[in-house]
C-alpha cells in the first residue's frame, strides 16, 4: 500500500512539474519551429504521403533494397543534397487544442512510471537521499535510453534533446523527493 500511495504522489507531482515546464518554462518548446509556408507544407502532405497515418522520414529507402549497392549510392548522394524531416502524420487531422484525451493518458503514464519507480525505491530500507539517487538515476536512464538515440539517430535536435533531459530529471527529483519522503516515514530510514 506504501508503494501505490508514493505512485499516486509521483504522479500528481510529475504532471503539475509537466504543465510548469511545458506551459510556464518553455521546456517543451525547445527545438521546435514553425514552418515559413505552413499551408503550402500542408497542401504536400496528403499527395506526398497518402492516407496511411504513422511515422515518415524523408528522404527514405525502401529496406528491402538497402543491400543493393546503386540503391544506397542513389539514396547517399540524395540525403548530402537533400533536406531531412521526421515526420508524425495523421492524414485525418484532429483538434489538436483539446486535450482533454491526452491529460488524462499523460497522468496515468507519470503515475504508472512512479509505480516502477517507487516500486524499485521501496525494495529496501534505504534512506531518503539514497531512494532520491534512484530517482535521478531512473531519469538519467530513461532519458538515455529514448532521447539520445532519437538525437543520434533520428537527428532530434540538440537543444531538444537536452530540454528532455532538464525535464525528466527536475520532474522526476521532485516526484521522488515526495516517494523517498513518503516511503521513509516511519521510521524505516534506513542508511545511505
Amino acid at each position: 500500500m506504501r508503494v501505490l500511495v508514493a505512485a499516486l504522489m509521483g504522479g500528481i507531482v510529475m504532471f503539475i512539474w509537466g504543465a510548469v515546464a511545458h506551459m510556464a518554462l518553455g521546456l517543451g518548446d525547445v527545438g521546435m519551429r514553425q514552418p515559413v509556408a505552413e499551408d503550402a507544407v500542408l497542401a504536400s502532405l496528403r499527395p506526398g504521403l497518402g492516407d496511411q497515418a504513422g511515422v515518415y522520414i524523408v528522404p527514405t529507402v525502401d529496406p528491402a533494397k538497402m543491400h543493393d549497392k546503386a540503391t544506397m549510392d542513389a539514396y547517399s548522394a540524395k540525403t548530402k543534397v537533400s533536406p531531412y524531416a521526421f515526420m508524425v502524420y495523421m492524414p485525418q487531422g484532429d483538434d489538436l487544442s483539446d486535450m482533454s484525451g491526452q491529460l488524462p493518458r499523460q497522468w496515468a503514464s507519470d503515475t504508472l512510471s512512479a509505480l516502477a519507480l517507487a516500486f524499485v525505491m521501496g525494495l529496501a530500507a534505504f534512506s531518503f537521499m539514497t531512494r532520491l539517487s534512484i530517482a535521478l538515476a531512473a531519469a538519467v536512464f530513461a532519458w538515455l535510453s529514448t532521447m539520445v538515440p532519437y538525437w543520434n539517430w533520428y537527428r532530434f535536435p540538440t537543444n531538444f534533446t537536452l530540454a528532455a533531459l532538464i525535464e525528466q530529471a527536475v520532474g522526476w527529483l521532485l516526484a521522488g523527493a515526495v516517494m523517498a519522503w513518503w516511503l521513509g516515514r516511519n521510521g524505516r530510514q534506513g542508511r545511505v
